[in-house]
């Protein structure tokens, strides 16, 4: 997946935004995901404007937005992510059984 938005970036993209900037975009398309979420599962009715919005697609931005971040500041996310499932694994192991 990293390769794939750094190649868009690079060939189509003209370019990373700084990664400031990222992580105010990664802000936005987390609200709007909320938005998504908060209407089809919460309280809140949707108005017209909101049933053209997705879940996936809405999911998809939000990994994209970590997708640049990631590749901007050297983060290979596929060995955080097993670094994370196996600090998670070990920690929490029988931390849910008495549940």
């Amino acid at each position: 997946m990293q390769g794939e938005v750094d190649r868009w970036i690079t060939e189509i993209g003209n370019g990373y935004f700084p990664p400031l900037a990222n992580i105010a975009i990664l802000t936005e398309e987390v609200g709007e995901l909320a938005r998504v979420i908060v209407r089809k599962y919460g309280p809140q009715v949707a108005k017209a404007s909101d049933l053209d919005r997705n879940l996936e697609e809405e999911l998809a931005d939000v990994l994209w937005v970590v997708a640049c971040l990631a590749n901007q500041t050297g983060v290979d996310l596929t060995e955080a992510f097993r670094k994370t499932l196996r600090k998670k694994t070990e920690r929490d192991h029988d931390r849910f059984l008495k549940i």
